[in-house]
């Protein structure tokens, strides 16, 4: 049976970055202007004021520092508080998918092969820009691949899914080489004017290629892949085309990115944690001995509580790596954007460990070798 390998990686960054100063001015602005209208019922008791943001509340509650988005213009206007995004014809390569490619070509131009080896592309992403057709099948032909193509979504565990996905199409013989990509415009559904989340998510892309050994120079060999679901409401987006058919209309409930922060953290982290090490010990490898974590960019008091639980220590500087302060949560791309961006130092037989989790809830274990 063929064994996969990634071969190869690739990162589109959006060209604007929004610091968390700008986004807390905007958001105060919004709070001031939203307790002065509301000023009678506020002191009634009837409406409650809302209270202001701030760097420092943001920076302790996260470690975010910054994120990169498609739009600036409209997440910085107090009267507006979305990102400006204007519609494109049908015959246009879509936004998504155009984000999609940028991030193939780097992985493509790394990979030092052409495009026409690869046999399938898979669109991972936690939200889709259309139901149909398949992103994955607009990447595909914009890219000049044959084969197929499809969508899948598992939030923000998507990344890890997909490469399972990959290596398992590898395994299989369906394809020699595939194409995975994770377009992110998070900016695009979540609620700015929402204290507890307004800056969590940065938009991005990328794109992974995972490859039959036999033909692979160098890469990563893919020791192990696990996925895990379990289903809560904690994290949760109702946006969707049945909205419409509610009596109340689209308007009537916001359809944004919700959670149950404190619930999230209390149950996710013990769950990826133990996911984790029985995964490695599974597979014959010590946790304790893994030079690097690539995981999930969601909140860096989770993520260091997850390396200090995998590693039975306090991770050493650069061995759990961190990439949200400038990008913030990326969904899907979070731990391909860290496993892009820390890896090239590795020597053949060093191993770190892949790892995404998120809404379901889910989360993905991709164990991974230097060749």
């Amino acid at each position: 049976m063929p064994q996969a390998v990634i071969a190869a990686t690739g990162l589109y960054t959006p060209p604007y970055s929004l610091s968390n100063a700008e986004l807390v001015e905007t958001f105060n602005a919004y709070v001031a202007r939203f307790n002065a209208a509301n000023a009678q019922a506020i002191e009634a008791g009837e409406v409650a004021a809302l209270t202001p943001s701030s760097v420092e509340f943001i920076e302790k509650a996260s470690g975010i520092k910054a994120r990169y988005v498609v739009d600036k213009t409209g997440l910085v206007d107090p009267e507006v508080m979305r990102p400006n995004i204007p519609e494109r014809t049908n015959e246009e390569l879509s936004v998504l998918a155009e984000m999609a490619v940028a991030a193939a070509k780097q992985a493509i131009e790394r990979w030092g092969k052409p495009a026409s080896e690869i046999g399938a592309v898979i669109c991972a992403a936690s939200n889709m820009q259309r139901a149909y057709p398949a992103m994955a099948i607009e990447v595909q032909q914009a890219l000049g691949i044959e084969g197929f193509a499809f969508d899948m979504n598992v939030a923000c565990s998507s990344a890890t899914f997909g490469i399972k996905t990959a290596a398992d199409f590898v395994a299989s013989g369906s394809a020699r080489a595939v194409l995975m990509v994770n377009p992110e415009i998070c900016s695009g559904h979540l609620n700015f004017r929402d204290r507890d989340s307004h800056f969590i998510f940065g938009d991005v892309a990328t794109a992974v290629i995972v490859e039959d050994a036999a033909q692979a120079t160098g890469g990563w060999e893919i020791l192990g892949a696990r996925l895990k679901t379990q289903f809560s409401n904690n994290i949760r987006n109702n946006f969707g085309f049945l909205n419409r058919a509610a009596p109340d209309g689209i308007g009537a409930t916001d359809k944004l990115f919700v959670q149950e922060g404190r619930k999230v953290f209390r149950e996710v982290v013990p769950m990826v944690s133990e996911m984790i090490v029985e995964h490695a010990h599974d597979i014959g490898l010590d946790p304790s001995g893994l030079k690097r974590l690539w995981l999930h960019q969601a909140n860096i008091n989770m993520n260091e509580m997850i390396g200090k639980r995998v590693l039975g220590r306090d991770p050493a500087p650069g061995e759990n790596v961190i990439i949200l302060d400038e990008f913030a949560n990326t969904s899907s791309a979070g731990s391909i954007i860290a496993f892009h961006r820390a890896s090239d130092d590795f020597a053949p037989g060093e191993t770190g460990l892949i790892c995404s989790f998120g809404a379901g809830y889910s989360a993905g274990t991709v164990f991974v070798r230097k060749r």
